[in-house]
């Protein structure tokens, strides 16, 4: 059954908030007085859809439901999990946790997503502190992974565990921030680079568009891998963080930044500033810049998570758990039945699948039928152990057939069946569909190879029966219509 989150507040973040929760099955309780706030979490969501599933290459979870009350107590009966995304005024937030905790479980983890108070300020007053903690995430919350995670002394350790384990489950990183202080981690880091850079505008060094071409294409792609302690360690070469500090350690001692002191901002400091922002992007719709900003986080993370690294190994351990109990993580002795072809892939088609056209293009659909394969040979026994031990199977032929158009955001299902299985040969029949419509079909002839000899070989018997179990199954199934065909041949 799913779970229920209560979100409280539903702008920027709330909504970003929202719309996890919600795409990773969860239902979701919204409670936000403002007349226009379901038209403005529309948008979020209609984004969120389109990004956050091109993150994995498993299909997420069925998408839960949402709803929007007016009463309190409504939105908070039996809920698993509070978020608070209120204006930053702690007078507000006081008054919004006690009506929360007033009607709402005990067991409910309640998470605030201040960026700036400390747990125990949340807590003063509270009629139960231990139940609530800061949950502060990063915007857009549906893509990026980091939640600070900060408990105060009071906050309850069995809450703070469970608030883990469920972040974890949505594909987030929550990071335990051990003592409490104003404005956490990683906001104090950006205030610093904030009050940096206002002094730079105001003393005329940079331009807005000069400073943020000095991280996006320097520093910041560095940071998004690998951080600030690793960046410097490399930089010290192979003598490491210790060469480093020493060779640039006495700069600290240096007048080169201003990070105490801040430009007031004077009506002519924020028109300096607005003025050169609106020049920098302004050719751009805000739609247009956070389209861009998802497709590239996207691409990012993906490459991330092709070399397990940084975020992209948080999605790698969230895919893996979106495979348990599903057929995508099953072997063969947990399949009931296999007198029909089995399901090898369900995803959905990311963002940079696309071409030119603005359908998914042809390499795209060799890969998922690729993954069909691998799935197929990951649940006969060929897995990465047995890959190692110095046998796999190579693919000898391929014949694609492209029915019909696919686009991003689509949810795609590959299903298998195998048309022959003996010997050190395999001959598989693939089916790709969007519900019920029929967008491709590929047909493989694969040879079980040595890879120490390079040459076609017999497979261990574990995997010769597994594959006979199932290609007996399948030979009762009718021969697909269009196997064996040549390439041009009409129907």
């Amino acid at each position: 059954m799913p779970r229920t989150a209560a979100i409280i507040g539903s702008g920027v973040i709330g909504g970003g908030w929202a719309a996890r929760f919600l795409l990773n099955g969860w239902n979701v309780r919204i409670f936000d007085p403002r007349p226009d706030a379901k038209g403005e979490l529309s948008p979020v969501l209609t984004q969120a859809r389109c990004a956050l599933s091109s993150l994995t290459d498993v299909a997420l979870p069925n998408e839960g439901v949402l709803s929007f009350h007016t009463d309190l107590e409504e939105v908070v009966s039996g809920v698993d999990w509070i978020q608070e995304s209120v204006p930053e005024r702690l007078e507000i937030k006081h008054s919004v946790l006690l009506s929360i905790q007033a009607v709402c479980p005990e067991h409910a983890v309640i998470g605030s997503s201040t960026s700036g108070f400390k747990p125990s300020e949340l807590q003063e007053g509270a009629l139960r502190p231990s139940q609530i903690m800061v949950c502060h995430p990063f915007n857009p919350v549906y893509l990026l992974p980091l939640v600070e995670l900060v408990p105060s002394p009071e906050t309850d350790p069995e809450f703070v565990a469970a608030a883990k384990d469920i972040l974890r489950e949505m594909g987030m990183y929550p990071l335990h921030v051990r003592k409490e202080i104003d404005a956490h981690i990683a906001d104090r880091f950006l205030e610093a680079v904030w009050r940096e850079a206002l002094w730079l505008v105001k003393d005329g060094v940079a331009t807005t568009e000069e400073i943020d071409e000095a991280i996006r294409m320097g520093f910041g792609m560095r940071w998004g891998q690998m951080g600030l302690f690793d960046t410097y360690r490399t930089a010290g070469g192979e003598a490491g963080m210790r060469h480093f500090i020493a060779q640039f350690g006495p700069a600290l001692k240096w007048p080169w930044t201003k990070l105490m002191d801040v430009p007031e901002l004077t009506d002519d400091l924020v028109n300096l500033i607005s003025d050169q922002s609106d020049a920098q992007s302004g050719h751009m719709t805000i739609s247009q810049m956070l389209m861009a900003r998802d497709s590239n986080l996207v691409s990012m993370m993906r490459a991330l998570k092709a070399n397990n690294w940084g975020a992209g190994a948080i999605l790698n351990a969230h895919e893996a758990t979106l495979r348990i109990g599903s057929v995508l993580g099953a072997q063969l002795d947990d399949l009931k039945d296999l007198s029909n072809p089995i399901l090898t892939v369900r995803r959905t088609v990311p963002l940079d699948w696309t071409d030119y056209n603005g359908h998914m293009n042809e390499a795209r659909y060799l890969q998922a039928f690729g993954d069909a394969t691998d799935r197929l040979m990951a649940m006969i026994g060929c897995d990465a152990d047995y890959i190692a031990t110095g046998g796999s199977y190579f693919t000898a032929e391929t014949h694609i057939r492209h029915v019909d158009e696919v686009n991003a955001g689509q949810l795609i299902e590959v299903k298998t069946q195998i048309l022959l299985g003996e010997g050190k040969k395999m001959h598989l029949w693939h089916e790709m569909y969007s519900d019920s419509r029929l967008l491709a079909t590929g047909e493989h002839f694969l040879l079980h190879v040595s890879l120490e000899t390079r040459r076609p070989c017999d497979p261990s018997q574990e995997i010769l029966k597994s594959l006979n179990e199932i290609s007996k199954a399948h030979a009762l199934l009718p021969i697909p219509d269009a196997a064996g065909r040549g390439v041009g041949q009409r129907p």
